[in-house]
């Protein structure tokens, strides 16, 4: 049994700082019925050189503050969408000031045009509006430096954008996929003179009929909306140079959209240390896609490659060849028809050099290594969507993510400890990914939904190691020729992954603030292992290390089948979202001629509540309790090669483990002051979670 408390706070203020002979004017904005009217607008545009000076938004109870230049003129304007906007004549004297404003209703909406010029900032539901205009100095040069300048809106040390502080999952352009599950490649590429307005979509969801009937506290989107002349138009950028000591750079790049097609060709060319596609970046691009039974319960891992390739920290390398090229398409053929897609391809060339000290406390050894590594990359991944809406009531997505990479590395490690040994490693992998979506959404009545969600996962992962050395470090366990000049010890791994999630969920509308959910789903994984350890001798014969201890032919098999319900129900500020969901699992592994099985059943319950203070501020708590299953490779009873000193060995008898996760986290955003308040405190509690044991001998481990 493992107990782990997180606790986290994140307290981030941007102020203004006032300049000399400048004055504040502030005051309320409220509506007729004296009720604080909460992210108006209020601007100063300076009469003499009809310029926007300073602009302000209200907070919740209608407060606002404008900094203004003492002896000049000022037309101050109020507005909010749905009041009729009010301004007034002010002249900045040598005191603060205080003037309150009331706004009037209007029954017919402001135009969009009045709107933009009106409003910096506009709230509409769930929609803020940002006129880029109004933030931007003219130095910008791309997507991120604008966003960056926007109110509640960063950028990450991982270059994702956050939208008061909740990563953005997805990035359009005019309303279309823009390189969809991943936004860098979009604050790294969109052109800042483009722009025209950023739209930031709070509580997205994809499908119209499911908006408000799930929990999307979380889901944010952004739309871009381009300036007037780059609609209809290609647009686009040529950046080029070259250097001393043969150093070059390009990046030239092409846009083109349309209501009924855009074209976004991106494409990088350097060697002086730019990396715009990380294998990072690959590893976490999920296309778009989801868990689709992230509120189930269950958690049943299919694993990565385990080469545990060297990466390069902040660019950090003796030498970096890069070259990137992406292409984004979108194309409406026909009315409620919408066809999407992108491609990218990476290649990275990649020399380092590093040096560390490992102490093993266990040995009293101390080990120094020198290592210089030679690193090729190349990454390709594609995807191609439809989505098909022929009216309100239905929509019919198809969505294929094709990831591939091949990666060779060769490292020379100088391993100095008791002994003095010179080893060659090599690492060679071409994994390949195949991710299929088939989403049906269907509106039988407004009291009657339903949603038919399913997922197939293909996986095939192929790393082989290799080790030279002149001192092998497991002559005692492997039965390897010792008559030999030198140590050449391979490795060759397979792990195949067939995973299908399906479920089907109806949704019972019993009225504007509640439903019932009822699902019906399943998950069924399949993974095979296979590995085996073979010595090349001098003569270039193949010495193949025979035993069960020496190889692995492992296949594992772990189905979920569940149905669940939930109820959601608003009242007042609180939206309670409890549920409970009954799964049985049945897990197998089948190795060295006999079966493993475990059965069980589980009730797993959930309980979401959110307490909505004001419309950006709230306090959320989460309880979920999980059941978690571990991948085949940690069931492969047979060694495993890590590294040229580390060895690991698996467990056919392992069982899932369960978990009780508890959070409560508050967030508050406030851009009367543009301050922003996280703090979230987790707590975990795991019962038959994974252990793993080490026996350490001199430099050398084997693992358990």
């Amino acid at each position: 049994m493992r107990n782990k408390v997180l606790l986290t706070l994140l307290l981030v203020v941007t102020s203004t700082v006032a300049l000399a002979q400048e004055i504040s004017l502030s005051g309320t904005v409220k509506d007729s019925l004296g009720v604080g009217v909460d992210m108006a607008n209020v601007i100063a545009i300076n009469a003499a050189t009809q310029g926007l000076e300073s602009y302000g938004i209200t907070n919740h109870a209608g407060l606002f503050k404008l900094k203004l230049k003492t002896g000049e003129q000022y037309t101050v304007k109020v507005s909010y969408l749905g009041f009729k906007p009010e301004s007034f004549t002010f002249t900045a004297g040598q005191n603060d000031a205080i003037k309150d404003i009331v706004l009037q209703e209007q029954a017919a909406q402001l135009d969009e045009v009045d709107v933009t010029y009106e409003m910096p900032v506009s709230v509409k539901g769930d929609t803020i509006v940002y006129d880029t205009d109004a933030f931007v100095s003219g130095t910008e040069k791309k997507l991120k430096d604008v966003l960056e300048n926007l109110p509640g809106i960063e950028i990450n040390d991982d270059g994702q954008i956050e939208v008061e502080g909740k990563t953005v999952s997805k990035v359009m352009v005019e309303g279309k996929d823009f390189f969809d599950g991943d936004s860098k490649l979009a604050v790294e590429n969109i052109p800042a003179n483009a722009l025209s307005k950023v739209e930031v979509l709070r509580n997205f969801n994809e499908v119209s009929q499911m908006k408000g009937l799930t929990n999307d506290d979380d889901n944010v989107a952004l739309n871009i909306k381009l300036k007037e002349g780059k609609k209809n138009f290609w647009f686009g950028e040529l950046t080029a140079g070259y250097g001393p000591d043969d150093r070059y750079l390009a990046h030239p790049k092409l846009f083109y959209y349309s209501p009924k097609y855009s074209i976004n060709i991106i494409t990088d060319l350097n060697n002086i240390g730019e990396v715009p596609f990380t294998r990072n970046d690959y590893r976490n691009f999920t296309g778009g896609f989801r868990n689709l039974n992230s509120r189930g319960g269950s958690s049943i891992s299919t694993g990565a490659d385990g080469l545990g390739l060297s990466s390069a920290q902040n660019n950090r390398a003796n030498d970096i060849d890069t070259k990137f090229a992406a292409a984004n398409f979108s194309y409406a053929p026909m009315e409620g028809l919408d066809l999407s897609g992108f491609g990218i391809y990476s290649y990275t060339g990649t020399i380092l050099k590093s040096e560390g000290v490992t102490s093993y406390i266990a040995s009293n050894d101390v080990e120094s290594t020198t290592s210089n590594t030679d690193q090729t990359i190349h990454l390709g991944l594609a995807k191609l969507s439809a989505k098909y809406q022929p009216n309100d009531s239905f929509q019919l997505d198809y969505d294929a993510l094709l990831k591939q990479s091949d990666d060779t590395e060769e490292v020379n490690v100088l391993s100095i400890s008791s002994i003095t040994d010179e080893i060659a490693e090599v690492k060679k992998q071409k994994p390949l990914s195949v991710n299929q979506n088939l989403n049906i959404y269907y509106t039988l009545s407004d009291k009657n939904i339903f949603a038919v969600e399913a997922q197939y996962l293909y996986q095939d992962e192929d790393p082989f190691y290799e080790a030279i050395r002149n001192e092998f470090a497991f002559v005692d366990i492997f039965p390897v020729d010792e008559n030999q000049e030198l140590y050449n010890i391979n490795q060759a791994k397979q792990v195949v992954t067939n995973k299908v999630d399906a479920k089907v969920d109806y949704y019972r509308v019993l009225g504007s603030k509640s439903n019932i959910n009822l699902t019906l789903g399943t998950t069924q994984s399949n993974q095979n292992f296979n590995s085996n350890i073979f010595q090349i001798l001098d003569n270039e014969d193949v010495l193949n290390m025979n035993g069960n201890d020496f190889g692995n032919d492992v296949a594992f098999h772990v189905s979920d089948v569940y149905a669940g319900l939930h109820y959601k129900v608003i009242s007042g500020i609180f939206t309670f979202n409890p549920g409970v969901t009954l799964h049985q699992f049945n897990v197998k592994n089948e190795q060295l001629g006999s079966v493993v099985k475990d059965n069980l059943t589980s009730l797993l319950p959930d309980v979401y509540i959110n307490a909505q203070l004001k419309k950006s501020e709230n306090l959320r708590f989460n309880y979920q309790v999980t059941r978690s299953f571990t991948d085949v490779s940690n069931f492969a009873q047979g060694y495993v090669l890590n590294n040229y000193n580390s060895l690991y060995s698996g467990n056919r008898d392992l069982e899932s483990a369960l978990n009780h996760n508890v959070s409560l986290n508050f967030f508050s955003f406030n851009m009367f002051n543009f301050t922003n308040i996280f703090a979230n405190v987790a707590y975990t509690k795991r019962i038959d979670a994974l252990k793993s044991g080490v026996n350490i001998v001199g430099i050398n481990r084997v693992s358990s």
